[in-house]
């Protein structure tokens, strides 16, 4: 198991990936007890980190300020721990596949008939067959990188259990499980994981090509 995060890191860190959520969700995301998530939270409510919101939806979020003392805590971790190297290696191959990732996503949405592009309904089962083996291709190549993360730093524990969950869900002919947003989607899985390598780099996703 890798290296293990900083309770106060971690709620930022999730704060961070999921943007606003109630408590009990932070919870499950972080595995810890929701009287614990609770506690923090008022705990970085009270110096100004994240902020409790009602309305039509209610739930926690951070604040600028608490996204820069996650950002610092990031970084701290990386270089206190020795895992900055590593988890650079693990986004650039990462990164190396986000184009197919793209691909393989818009090809599950979209279709061409006639020469055009058609929204893809789901009914040619063999061109539906064939999108879900090139899934299965590229989950073979990421998951390596998942484990070499989860080795590293344990807060990436659960990405590859997630795809592998996802991936089996699209086998059994659940479509949602493919792209479907606010669900745990493959393709939410894939876009949380490149934020969270975004951030604990300190890359802004505007200026990634440079890196």
């Amino acid at each position: 198991m890798g290296h293990a995060s900083d309770h106060r890191l971690l709620m930022l860190h999730a704060l961070r990936l999921r943007g606003f959520v109630p408590a009990d969700v932070l919870a499950d995301g972080t595995g810890f007890a929701v009287a614990d998530v609770e506690a923090t939270l008022v705990d970085l409510d009270a110096g100004g980190l994240a902020r409790y919101r009602e309305g039509r939806m209610t739930g926690w979020m951070l604040t600028p300020d608490g996204r820069a003392e996650g950002e610092r805590l990031l970084a701290d971790e990386l270089d206190a721990a020795g895992r900055r190297d590593l988890v650079m290696a693990c986004y650039e191959a990462f990164l190396a596949r986000n184009s197919e990732m793209l691909e393989v996503c818009t090809a599950w949405q979209m279709r061409e008939e006639d020469g055009e592009q058609k929204v893809n309904d789901h009914r040619d089962v063999a061109y539906d067959a064939d999108v879900i083996e090139r899934l299965g291709v590229l989950d073979a190549t990421v998951q390596p990188i998942c484990a070499d993360l989860a080795d590293g730093l344990a807060r990436f524990a659960g990405y590859g259990p997630r795809f592998t969950s996802s991936l089996e869900k699209i086998r059994m002919g659940d479509s949602d499980w493919f792209t479907k947003p606010m669900i745990d989607s493959y393709h939410t899985t894939w876009f949380e994981l490149h934020e969270n390598l975004l951030a604990s780099l300190g890359i802004d996703r505007a200026s990634e090509g440079a890196h």
